[in-house]
């Protein structure tokens, strides 16, 4: 009974053991797979930040030719997702491309779009909304 008992203890340690080498294995390959065809996302705060310090961004707005002409981010591409391609997209020029919509459903989709091409994309977490809600300035 004893012996029985041990022997389970070891196994289930080994179990955990095993468990905790794929978690990391896991780990390692989310690692891995951000270095070519990711998609990441950024807050409204620190995209602003970002433009603000000069770093070079593409900014893509997914909307429609109508909600772009509403309002949208100073210097954004309007490319509306019905029509979005990576194949087509402007050279960036080196810079890294930042996607945004109305609320970041649409952002999403094209930026998945965009790593399934291999490109990398990062995606504005909520949108046009979001920056506007944190007192962003819009251009028209």
């Amino acid at each position: 009974m004893q012996r029985a008992l041990i022997a389970g203890l070891a196994a289930a340690s080994l179990a955990a053991c095993s468990a905790d080498a794929r978690d990391a294995a896991d780990a390692d390959a989310d690692a891995i797979a951000t270095f070519s065809g990711s998609v990441l996302e950024i807050g409204p705060g620190a995209l602003a930040a970002r433009i603000e310090a000069g770093e070079a961004i593409q900014l893509i707005d997914v909307r429609s030719p109508e909600e772009f002409a509403e309002g949208h981010l100073e210097g954004a591409i309007n490319i509306p997702l019905d029509s979005f391609d990576p194949a087509t997209l402007p050279d960036p020029a080196g810079a890294e491309r930042v996607l945004y919509c109305r609320s970041d459903r649409r952002s999403g989709l094209a930026a998945d779009r965009l790593a399934q091409s291999g490109a990398d994309a990062v995606h504005m977490d909520g949108g046009i909304l979001a920056w506007m809600d944190a007192g962003l300035p819009t251009a028209e």
